[in-house]
């Protein structure tokens, strides 16, 4: 006589219900997670920073009004630039694609359209004017980063960049 050891149909049902509600509740935290927006880094010697951006439409565009709104939201997100330091800046592909322009304190600074990952400015021309205020050569300067694709806006990434001081 054979026997057979069987656990039961309660304990396959247990199982069964457990794995369909672990799978229920993954795709349930997934779908509730929002998609990172692309980031934008500034380096500075060895030093960099790395920022998602303040406002982003992935699929859609921003308004002029808010693009200038959300380049004057306060950032935590600062570098410290010397005399002479070269400031790089680097921008994921997808924000490349469309192109990118610079803003200072609010205001447009660098409008020919960027389709590079990449690019470096002398980081003194970013204080000089007083960053693009009345009054001599500015301490600290917002730097933003939009996405802009020759008609339409799509995000925008600030950093503070602070002047190293000269003691």
């Amino acid at each position: 006589m054979t026997h057979t050891i069987s656990r039961g149909k309660g304990s396959r049902t247990i199982r069964t219900a457990v794995a369909i509600g672990a799978a229920t509740l993954g795709l349930v935290a997934l779908s509730a997670c929002e998609k990172p927006t692309p980031r934008a880094t500034v380096t500075v010697g060895s030093d960099s920073v790395s920022t998602e951006a303040a406002c982003y439409e992935d699929n859609g565009k921003i308004s002029q009004d808010k693009v200038l709104s959300c380049a004057k939201e306060d950032t935590d997100t600062s570098i410290t630039v010397g005399q002479g330091d070269l400031l790089r800046i680097g921008v994921d592909p997808e924000i490349a694609e469309d192109g990118w322009v610079l803003f200072l304190n609010g205001q447009p600074a660098v409008t020919d359209r960027i389709t590079k990952t990449y690019r470096s400015f002398s980081g003194d021309a970013f204080f000089q004017n007083g960053g693009g205020q009345q009054g001599g050569e500015a301490q600290s300067v917002q730097l933003s980063i939009v996405e802009y694709d020759g008609s339409n806006y799509r995000g925008v990434w600030n950093f503070e960049l602070e002047r190293e001081s000269a003691d």
